[in-house]
């Protein structure tokens, strides 16, 4: 399905703010997120492919404990560490993801980032995209429970006094989608996800967003 451009149809509206994920959404951080993943599973014995697929959009630790489940929480936070360890200086190719600078320029609306990244690797990669932080910023250290719980939604929601029915959510991840639905929040989707509005770049929301 191409991208949606009647607005009466994906009713945005009544949009009061934008819930950007960062990492493939904002950023495109892809293969830095697959050389960490390669590098840690070989360090750890795990299967790097399975690890690559299930970290999409979710917290380090989440799936590390899925991937290596005989690892206790001690040995799991280290492992999760390290996982971010090596994404911190990696940042040769983190560029900002196609339509980023123009939908944020042309933006009216309050928006903030939602990433299952720590506020050390949201803020190298936020300046290596050339994409300088809005006021309200929520990281894995702001949530009890990453994606696909709706806290970090709810959290951005809250601060920007918005209820989470009045916010587009515009996530790359299965995950941050699952997130995003049970925030009650409408969403848009990028790389062929179900979304209310499909998008193929974020050039897509400019008509819907900034008309």
């Amino acid at each position: 399905m191409g991208p949606v451009t009647d607005l009466d149809t994906v009713r945005l509206d009544t949009v009061r703010a934008v819930l950007f994920d960062m990492d493939g959404t904002l950023v495109d951080s892809d293969a830095a997120v697959d050389r960490s993943w390669r590098t840690w599973a070989a360090e750890y014995g795990a299967d790097a492919e399975r690890a690559i697929l299930l970290g999409h959009g979710r917290p380090s630790g989440d799936t590390i404990r899925e991937v290596r489940p005989d690892l206790d929480e001690a040995q799991t936070r280290r492992a999760a560490a390290r996982q971010l360890e090596l994404q911190y200086t990696d940042l040769a190719d983190v560029v900002a993801a196609p339509g980023a600078h123009r939908l944020l320029a042309a933006l009216r609306l309050p928006w903030a980032i939602v990433t299952s990244a720590d506020l050390r690797l949201t803020t190298a990669r936020l300046d290596a995209a050339g994409i300088t932080p809005p006021e309200v910023v929520i990281t894995s250290e702001d949530i009890v429970r990453g994606k696909p719980d709706p806290d970090g939604y709810l959290q951005a929601a809250a601060a920007l006094g918005v209820r989470p029915e009045d916010c587009l959510v515009v996530e790359d991840a299965a995950a941050g989608l699952e997130a995003a639905r049970a925030a009650g929040a409408r969403t848009a989707a990028l790389r062929g996800l179900d979304g209310d509005v499909p998008i193929a770049t974020l050039d897509d929301l400019l008509p819907l967003l900034a008309p």
